[in-house]
């Protein structure tokens, strides 16, 4: 029964995957949805499929903030820059999400005290091919700007980062 279980979670999974490549390239359908839940959602599923040696923290705000998202996107945005976070800590270490308003604006800010990035390549990590991976194409962060930028209309940058430190990326989005 366990492994019957396992296996249509990872059926689902495939059919979300699916569904978020179809989404690319076209304009997507966008509902006031609560801002918390969706980032929680990505959050628990990266953390559970992570190596204990690595402590996630989560601080999220104790009432709903609505933004005009397409869940399914929203969530793949959080799930890839986990996840080059849980790469940049090489196996353990901290990953800490914080959701916060400011004015108008949902502000979500994902740090790790991983390896950091260099000044100069602040921009250049959006940049489609970009990789300090052995393995992979260079996409993650190039889909998370399109997703953001100019699906969802908000901003995704390198608010802070120091080489042997760590960093953090800001997404910022309009309150609905």
């Amino acid at each position: 029964e366990e492994v019957v279980s396992e296996m249509n979670k990872d059926i689902l999974r495939l059919q979300m995957i699916t569904e978020r490549f179809s989404k690319i390239g076209s304009q997507p359908e966008l509902k006031n949805q609560d801002v918390n839940i969706i980032v929680q959602r990505s959050f628990y599923y990266m953390k559970d499929r992570s190596s204990s040696k690595i402590n996630f923290m989560l601080e999220v705000t104790e009432h709903p903030i609505f933004s005009s998202l397409n869940a399914q996107l929203f969530g793949w945005v959080i799930e890839n820059i986990i996840r080059n976070a849980i790469d940049a800590l090489q196996g353990k270490g901290e990953i800490k999400l914080a959701i916060k308003e400011h004015n108008k604006t949902v502000i979500i800010d994902i740090s790790d005290s991983g390896k950091g990035i260099k000044s100069t390549q602040f921009n250049s990590v959006f940049e489609p091919g970009y990789t300090t991976k052995h393995r992979g194409w260079g996409l993650g962060l190039s889909l998370v700007k399109r997703i953001v930028e100019d699906y969802h209309r908000g901003q995704v940058y390198v608010l802070h980062s120091e080489l042997g430190t760590g960093t953090t990326f800001r997404i910022s989005l309009l309150k609905s």
